[in-house]
């Protein structure tokens, strides 16, 4: 409640409850295709029978307590689109979408919702919540889905899976929503699951390696040859290296939500934060009408990375490299309404 508070106190400009342009997409060349904004009143809403579907009941909502949300998810939209405008040089390098950049939009038939996963936020809980409602009665408690078969691609279906005019149809027609975290808390989450537990052998391969092989003079053959070292501080030098994003795409774990979820092609319905997890996400099962026998998992993990937590990582980072790594991350600092962290070496 308290982070919902500050997002009104720091966006009060933003003060009208409308029911909003929604925007859905055209795609105009086979497996090239532009993303066009649509007013979601102004056709038809394909909905489950006998029910409002979960965009209806957003923009029109039959139920008071869900007008309330229904505002902060408002402004929040706002805030995306008017950083997008503002940096529209930025955001629109890229003008048209492929199927590829589809792969991380999980679809729910049965309740007309689009989810898009960004790891290190809450994704394993929502990939099994999405199991929950796409299983067909399969599964009916989230934690008791393991957490690697959640992450079993198979397990759920993606928009890219989809033909062209089904792509467009249900971009038009399903609610869309997406939940991120603040950027530099996620990043040393990720850095954490992935360079500083033992059992995760094939990232150590894959990127350790070649993280120390840049980035350590004087490296050990030991460090070389398993990459099971990395020192934060490595991690952000590989990060803001030129040839790093020349050479491959950021792997997803560090991907930024900007460049994973398109948010300025793609317009996002709900915008869920990290911070409200668990209002947020019940507010959206409210919205699909499963509220009443399901419920969003959520439990406080010793281990979760925190903002100060954060902060003690980047007490060694150099204030070039911060204000560099600043910089890869801004757009999702600026479309999500993240301030830049106090303790960042800005002078």
């Amino acid at each position: 409640m308290k982070q919902a508070l500050l997002e009104v106190m720091r966006m009060n400009r933003i003060c009208r409850m409308v029911l909003v342009t929604c925007l859905g997409s055209f795609i105009l060349v086979i497996f090239y295709f532009q993303i066009m904004h649509r007013n979601p009143f102004g056709m038809d809403i394909c909905c489950r029978k006998g029910s409002r579907s979960p965009l209806q009941e957003l923009y029109s909502p039959a139920q008071l307590e869900l007008s309330s949300n229904a505002v902060l998810h408002q402004m929040r939209r706002d805030q995306v689109t008017e950083m997008c405008r503002a940096n529209s040089v930025a955001t629109r390098k890229r003008r048209v979408l492929t199927p590829n950049d589809l792969k991380h939009l999980v679809v729910d038939e049965d309740h007309e919702m689009i989810y898009c996963y960004v790891p290190k936020v809450a994704c394993t809980n929502w990939k099994r919540v999405m199991m929950v409602l796409t299983g067909r009665g399969k599964y009916s408690d989230p934690m008791e889905i393991p957490a690697n078969v959640a992450h079993v691609s198979s397990n759920l279906k993606t928009l890219n899976q989809y033909s062209i005019p089904e792509i467009n149809h249900r971009l038009k027609t399903y609610m869309k929503f997406l939940f991120v975290r603040e950027p530099f808390e996620r990043l040393v989450s990720a850095y954490r699951n992935k360079f500083t537990q033992k059992y995760n052998t094939s990232f150590h391969k894959r990127y350790g390696t070649k993280i120390v092989r840049r980035q350590r003079k004087n490296a050990t053959q030991e460090a070389l040859h398993n990459g099971n070292d990395v020192k934060f501080e490595e991690f952000v030098a590989y990060l803001i290296d030129p040839h790093t994003q020349k050479e491959e795409p950021f792997n997803e774990h560090w991907q930024t939500v900007f460049s994973l979820c398109h948010p300025c092609h793609i317009h996002y319905d709900l915008i869920g934060k990290y911070e409200t997890l668990e209002e947020d996400s019940n507010f959206i099962l409210q919205l699909a009408g499963v509220s009443n026998y399901l419920k969003f998992p959520t439990f406080a993990k010793s281990t979760r990375t925190t903002d100060e937590m954060t902060a003690e990582f980047f007490q060694n980072i150099s204030m070039e490299h911060q204000i560099q790594l600043y910089e890869v991350y801004k757009l999702d600092y600026l479309m999500f309404n993240y301030s830049m962290p106090a303790y960042l070496k800005t002078e």
